[in-house]
């Protein structure tokens, strides 16, 4: 959410479902009397995009997740190339994706919180504006939208996170982890038995922050760059006032590169605080026992403080190189999908009185 994850998200939470939910924020957030059965089919167009999309690139998530929270002092995964082969050769082909079920589980949840929060977000802020300027043709602006999707994104985010810390345990698992999770609900259970129900929410402090920058710029920047090409009409881009596919996923790359860099620092510390308390740890992180790292921390500064000593400022954007990389191919393959699914399922969002 930091990404997706919050990036957090996420997620989801790709750019077309934000475009989606700005467009209701642009015309007015007036829903018409099939908003319901709209909202639903959005939905699954939205899951289906972000189910083939997450797993088309899961391989470069999982070794993003591997390399923030491996131990330093036993590395078995240095870069891109080699992490990918490492996997490949010691877990085969189903290693690459694993906690991807779990991530692609999130989805629907965490977008259809998403959907109604910015929606009532938008139609505050929207109102409050208005009445502000005085002015009831007003528009959202681009700070204005970030507070929506921030709003967003942090309920979504919590709604889901117990998921998404799961997520990141089963991610980092290997053949080799002392003690193994069997599945999203026995991880659930497990880290319930022995950590308490507190353990569930580890790190969701950094992934509140993490929010703001990610998922408000997200929006911000996608919509803005939007604009700014309808109204201009550079080389050609625009026709009928409308962007083509290209320039979509170019503004949506340009969104979500910016957001993540801004807010990376975060995701990893998040990741890493998920790992605390966590008994019979998985051999990455504890470095299968030799010189083992500190696992406790007590709190976000902490966590950032022992990191930056023990390992230097680069520790912070471990696995960015990995997460840059699915952007652009994770925000095609997510745009294409939804169109399609879209329009097999006739979903067509038009905000009318």
């Amino acid at each position: 959410m930091a990404s997706e994850d919050v990036k957090s998200e996420s997620a989801v939470s790709t750019i077309v479902n934000l475009a989606e939910e700005a467009k209701l924020a642009r015309e007015g957030v007036r829903a018409p009397s099939y908003a319901v059965l709209s909202i639903c089919k959005s939905l699954v167009a939205g899951g289906v995009a972000g189910g083939v999309s997450r797993t088309a690139v899961a391989p470069l998530e999982r070794l993003k997740i591997l390399l923030q929270v491996q131990n330093p002092h036993n590395i078995k995964y240095n870069g891109t190339i080699q992490g990918l082969k490492y996997i490949w050769r010691t877990e085969g082909f189903r290693g690459l994706f694993k906690g991807n079920g779990t991530n692609c589980a999130r989805i629907v949840p965490n977008s259809a919180v998403k959907f109604f929060s910015y929606e009532q977000a938008s139609k505050g802020i929207l109102r409050l504006y208005q009445q502000k300027t005085g002015n009831e043709d007003a528009q959202l602006t681009p700070l204005l939208r970030l507070g929506a999707g921030a709003c967003a994104g942090i309920i979504a985010m919590s709604a889901t996170y117990p998921m998404d810390l799961v997520r990141g345990r089963l991610t980092v698992q290997t053949e080799n982890s002392p003690y193994r999770y069997r599945g999203i609900f026995h991880a659930l259970s497990t880290v319930l038995r022995e950590e308490g129900p507190r353990a569930l929410y580890k790190g969701w402090l950094p992934s509140v922050i993490g929010v703001i920058p990610y998922v408000g710029l997200n929006f911000s920047v996608y919509e803005s760059l939007k604009d700014f090409l309808i109204q201009t009409k550079p080389f050609g881009l625009v026709e009928d006032n409308e962007l083509s596919v290209t320039t979509r996923l170019a503004c949506g790359a340009a969104a979500g590169t910016v957001g993540q860099t801004v807010a990376y620092p975060l995701d990893v510390i998040r990741r890493r605080m998920q790992m605390v308390g966590w008994n019979n740890a998985a051999s990455v992180v504890t470095g299968d026992g030799r010189n083992k790292a500190p696992l406790e921390y007590t709190g976000m500064i902490d966590a950032f403080r022992r990191t930056v000593r023990h390992e230097g400022f680069g520790a912070l954007y471990k696995g960015l190189v990995p997460n840059s990389v699915k952007v652009v191919p994770s925000i095609a393959i997510a745009f294409v999908t939804y169109e399609a699914v879209k329009d097999i399922l006739g979903v067509e969002i038009r905000i009318s009185d």
